[in-house]
């Protein structure tokens, strides 16, 4: 940003040097106050942003304020979010975009959509329905204490920080009980079924000896380095900790789960039984695909898709010589002994060994690459059951901090290796961990772009790189490439269900049935992906309208450049500003399809 302050300044310098008229530099010297003007505000924004949420500051390495969490449901905060949302909106608007740089106007317009759908989204009571079995601080704290996320446990000042944010944490937990009594007096509650899958989460953190519990963890590693006097000082104080603050608070949520929410949380799955339930998901489905396609729309779509995919599904089972119908290929696939591991290890070491050969084959398709590094990691026992099969949680810019795909081997048998090279595209390579990377690597951008996020574009990207399986090398095994059918058919059955079990009014069986009936699914993860869908609205709708979207323009762009295409530059342009609305992504690429003619 300051340099691309320096450069407008450097060029009014130059201008007048060069005895440009009175009026050119009177409008360069403007656009040099608004661009100055506008970086101001965005730097002023994310330092009070990271002040208002001390995870996000300690996820993306700025450890200042790892001594607390934030109350994000509790009113206060929720009226100083709001304020601050009115207050730089207002500001934003003063400044004249007109006079901006392509790339200042891009940034202008994408903090004004942050801010307004911020704004919009505070008439929906989300905070009344604060946790559940998918996102739920009971289960995110766990990773945090025990030493698997983002809070460091290297110094001693890490560890006095935990414990400060021990203090918090049980706050945050009165507090959900607060909002969630509210809700259940407003008729604002969760699905019971979710909150049923939620309690043994909570209760596995609920032991009698301190020194077994997971957030004793941490202390069985104490630095090297660490005095006698500091080492003895730290177990006592987490023995205390443990015992008397973060059990206790688990249990205050386990018995008020049980003993009354339970009993008040409703037996219907959709948004649509909320109050204002309708707008509300209409709200999530905007927010989510940053289109303005409606539920319906999104279920035809889907509808299609699921239709063409299983069309390429019969024609791998004629490569394989499979005799049968697609259900019978479906319950071959997930059955046969052929396409499983006997030990969960065995997966995750499988995992590992793709990771230099399709680094290599990136190579192929790709011209900029993350310099961070990732790892696998297994997905923790505690969260297992209800985890999806695999997720990404980004590092840090400097590398301290490597990004993590987390691979579920929850039920080994229900994980087929044929879903592998798909689900390692999609997570890891050149899935999200070069989009997500990238974009966080990149000083270029206004730190808000560099660590912000538009659910369609990321999960999109995702999307459309386990498309590249083939073009990338890997597909070879035709079971592989039917893995990659499969999981592009799973985002195309989310459109179905997502929107059936919100807007159309099915129930969990509904959903169920149609995932059994259409794809090779396992009861397992159909079970857990359903109950997604109920926690999440709408997110599941993001990668398949932004794979879509991304492939769509990449045939526009192809069409049009004809031999001057080149792939690597194209992926270039996708990832180099990180995410934005899909048709932002659109103009963006069209801008840039001109200027390669």
């Amino acid at each position: 940003m300051k340099n691309s302050v320096a450069a407008l300044i450097a060029v009014v310098l130059l201008a007048a040097g060069c005895g440009g008229t009175d009026n050119q530099a009177a409008n360069e010297a403007t656009a040099v106050d608004a661009t100055t003007t506008l970086h101001t505000l965005f730097d002023e924004h994310f330092e009070r942003g990271l002040e208002m949420n001390p995870l996000r500051a300690t996820s993306i390495g700025d450890y200042r304020f790892n001594d607390r969490l934030a109350n994000s449901n509790s009113p206060e905060y929720i009226a100083a979010a709001t304020a601050m949302d009115q207050e730089f909106l207002r500001r934003l608007l003063k400044i004249d975009r007109g006079v901006l740089s392509y790339q200042d106007q891009l940034s202008y317009d994408l903090f004004r959509i942050k801010r307004e759908q911020s704004l919009e989204g505070r008439q929906f009571p989300s905070h009344l329905q604060p946790i559940n079995q998918f996102y739920a601080i009971t289960s995110s704290f766990v990773q945090l204490g025990s030493g698997t996320s983002v809070h460091p446990f290297k110094t001693v000042k890490d560890y006095d920080d935990f414990l400060s944010r021990a203090d918090d944490f049980a706050l945050i937990v009165d507090q959900i009980i607060t909002n969630m009594k509210e809700g259940m007096r407003q008729g604002v509650t969760q699905p019971r079924i979710l909150m049923e899958k939620l309690l043994p989460q909570i209760d596995s953190q609920i032991v009698d000896d301190p020194t077994a519990s997971r957030f004793f963890a941490p202390l069985s590693e104490l630095p090297a380095d660490f005095s006698d006097a500091d080492r003895e000082r730290l177990i006592a104080a987490y023995e205390d900790k443990i015992s008397n603050t973060i059990i206790p608070a688990y249990r205050r949520i386990s018995n008020f789960l049980g003993d009354e929410y339970l009993g008040a949380a409703r037996e219907t799955v959709g948004l649509y039984a909320q109050p204002n339930g309708e707008a509300w998901y209409a709200y999530m489905v905007r927010l989510r695909t940053t289109t303005d396609l409606t539920p319906e729309e999104i279920h035809q779509i889907g509808l299609d898709e699921v239709a063409r995919i299983q069309d390429e599904m019969r024609g791998v089972m004629e490569t394989v010589g499979f005799e049968g119908g697609l259900a019978e290929f479906f319950e071959f696939v997930n059955t046969d002994e052929q396409f499983f591991y006997d030990e969960p290890e065995e997966l995750i070491q499988g995992y590992r060994d793709m990771s230099d050969h399709i680094t290599q084959l990136s190579k192929n398709l790709f011209a900029v690459f993350p310099e961070s590094a990732f790892e696998v990691r297994r997905v923790e026992p505690f969260r297992e059951a209800s985890a999806a099969g695999g997720s990404y949680r980004s590092g840090t810019p400097d590398g301290s901090r490597p990004g993590v795909f987390y691979a579920n081997a929850y039920n080994i048998k229900a994980r087929g290796k044929w879903a592998m090279e798909s689900l390692f595209l999609h997570e890891a390579i050149p899935g999200h961990h070069f989009q997500i990377m990238l974009q966080r690597e990149n000083e270029d951008l206004p730190k808000f772009r560099r660590f912000g996020r538009f659910t369609a574009y990321s999960e999109g990207w995702g999307l459309y790189a386990e498309s590249l399986g083939k073009e990338l090398g890997v597909y070879t095994d035709p079971y592989q490439y039917f893995g990659g059918l499969n999981a592009e058919l799973w985002r195309s059955i989310r459109l179905v269900v997502d929107t059936g079990m919100h807007a159309k009014q099915w129930s969990r069986q509904d959903v169920l049935d149609y995932m059994y009936a259409n794809s090779a699914v396992a009861e397992v993860r159909a079970v857990a992906e359903a109950e997604r869908f109920m926690a999440i609205p709408g997110q599941a709708l993001a990668y398949k309208i932004g794979q879509l979207k991304i492939r769509e323009i990449r045939n526009n762009a192809e069409a049009r450049l004809g031999d001057k295409f080149s792939v690597k530059d194209f992926h270039t342009q996708i990832l180099q500003d990180g995410p934005m609305p899909l048709s932002m992504l659109e103009a963006k690429l069209a801008r840039w399809v001109e200027s390669q003619l």
